[in-house]
């Protein structure tokens, strides 16, 4: 189960403490335990300050605290500190993937079912950077209309082959499933099922998409559909 560490002080010393973290990271590369390290200060008063600290488990936190080079920084982080920093230990009992999630259902519910759900997961200045788009699609209205050009030539799904997340960015690898219905850039409806696949980022603000990154397979796509020579 996921450990988490709090460690609470109090110094004016923000800086020393702060390339004292850094030292860490350098010395223990390699050895520590530790998944996760957020450094936090208090908007109130500066001089309040709260490491939060992520482990594997519980063992893992103790074999990190065993290292040398962690009692050594904490002995130093201890004489930047007004006072002996306090611990609470915290065991996960629930982590949510929220933009995870949410890029999640852009891609198996606005884009395959219904669109109107884009109100709730983009912003409404939303920017798409899509290759095969100049310019740029700008704004949620824009975005549904980019859609409804594909939903009007394909009946298709996405399957979610991997997500990562990190800060305010999601990248998604996905496969896309299609029977050619419509029109398609002039190409008129074949009936083939065609499949291609491709890598999104997403970057979000406040818990909505506000920009994504596309690179996908399209002149593969093209040729499935028999207008290329493959």
């Amino acid at each position: 189960m996921t450990f988490v560490q709090m460690i609470d002080c109090k110094t004016d010393r923000v800086e020393e403490l702060n390339r004292l973290l850094d030292i860490w990271v350098e010395q223990t590369r390699g050895k520590r335990t530790a998944t996760h390290n957020v450094l936090a200060q208090d908007r109130s008063d500066g001089t309040h300050l709260v490491e939060i600290v992520e482990f594997p488990s519980y063992e893992d936190a103790m074999r990190n605290s065993n290292l040398p080079e962690t009692d050594r920084i904490f002995q130093e982080m201890v004489a930047l500190c007004d006072g002996m920093p306090t611990f609470t230990d915290l065991e996960v009992i629930r982590d949510e993937q929220l933009h995870k999630e949410v890029c999640a259902r852009f891609f198996t519910e606005a884009l395959t079912g219904d669109p109107g759900l884009l109100d709730g997961l983009l912003t409404r200045d939303y920017h798409d950077h899509d290759p095969a788009n100049s310019p740029d699609v700008i704004g949620v209205e824009a975005l549904r209309g980019e859609i409804a050009l594909w939903r009007d030539a394909f009946d298709y799904t996405f399957t979610l082959e991997d997500q990562v997340a990190e800060g305010d960015r999601v990248c998604t690898r996905w496969t896309w499933e299609g029977t050619h219905k419509g029109e398609f850039l002039g190409l008129a409806p074949t009936g083939r099922q065609v499949s291609m696949t491709g890598t999104t980022v997403h970057r979000l603000h406040e818990g909505l998409i506000c920009e994504g990154w596309w690179q996908y397979d399209r002149l593969g796509l093209m040729g499935r559909l028999g207008a290329l020579e493959m």
